[in-house]
């Protein structure tokens, strides 16, 4: 009994691990995009120390290899641009970066809806 309890906890836990490694934040990039330089410097070294970044890790894309990249599903415009993603396809997007603040409530609360991500505080 205590193997199978042992065992299923086990499954549960590696089940738990996998299906948020399955979510991912692409931030849409590209050369001499100042908003970018800033979400790096205020964003960048703390978010996947985050809750956010731990359920979402991060991947860059340049603007140039966007077409190359199957999970977005339209056309990048602006960078930054933010896409969730489960890991295969698009759920949605934010444009733009105006602030330290204003990213992580937008983002907690796109994540929130769109995934089973639930806020804790940072």
């Amino acid at each position: 009994m205590r193997k199978l309890i042992q065992t299923t906890v086990t499954a549960v836990m590696i089940a738990t691990a996998q299906a948020s490694a399955a979510y991912e934040l692409i931030m849409v990039e590209q050369q001499g995009c100042h908003y970018c330089e800033r979400w790096k410097e205020e964003i960048g070294p703390i978010y996947p120390k985050t809750d956010v970044g731990m359920f979402a890790p991060i991947r860059m894309v340049d603007i140039t290899n966007v077409d190359s990249t199957p999970e977005i599903a339209a056309a990048v415009v602006f960078t930054p641009t933010f896409i969730i993603t489960d890991g295969e396809r698009e759920l949605t997007r934010m444009e733009g970066y105006m602030s330290e603040d204003f990213f992580w409530g937008v983002l907690e609360m796109i994540l929130e809806r769109e995934t089973e991500f639930k806020a804790t505080g940072r």
